[in-house]
């Protein structure tokens, strides 16, 4: 087993839209999905911390303090080209006011994965056939916002 442990971050901003970004998941497929900031916790980095560095790395925000995990997924992965085959995540939820996303921090692998990036309202949420990951993000938005 090789697991990949990372922190995600719904973010919210001032109109109560979600920050997702379209990203290629690492399959031979290369399938797209919506999924929220974030990504791998390095060594000898905590959650928080990670959450704190691919936030601004992602999008150009600055955080101190992510606030409580409101969700933990562990998962196996199911993708063909992935370097792990397992993941832990842990989410946190940070509300913001609304900004563009600044890429000057991508790495050269964020370049290639993401595709897009998009604010949300949650009825469009709700009513996309788009894939969203992780499977219960709707309902953790629907917490998020309440």
């Amino acid at each position: 087993m090789i697991l990949r442990a990372t922190s995600r971050l719904i973010v919210v901003d001032d109109d109560r839209r979600i920050l997702l970004m379209l990203t290629k998941a690492p399959d031979t497929k290369a399938p797209a999905r919506w999924i929220t900031p974030g990504g791998g916790v390095d060594p000898g980095e905590t959650h928080v911390q990670a959450a704190i560095r691919e936030l601004h790395e992602e999008t150009g925000q600055t955080i101190s303090d992510p606030g409580p995990v409101v969700y933990v997924e562990d998962f196996e992965v199911p993708w063909d080209s992935a370097d792990h085959t397992h993941g832990h995540a842990e989410f946190y939820v940070v509300h913001l006011p609304h900004f563009e996303i600044v890429e000057d921090d991508w790495t050269d692998d964020e370049r290639i994965d993401i595709l897009e990036s998009r604010w949300w309202s949650l009825a469009e949420l709700e009513s996309t056939d788009e894939p969203l990951e992780p499977a219960v993000l709707v309902d953790l938005v629907k917490k998020a916002l309440s």
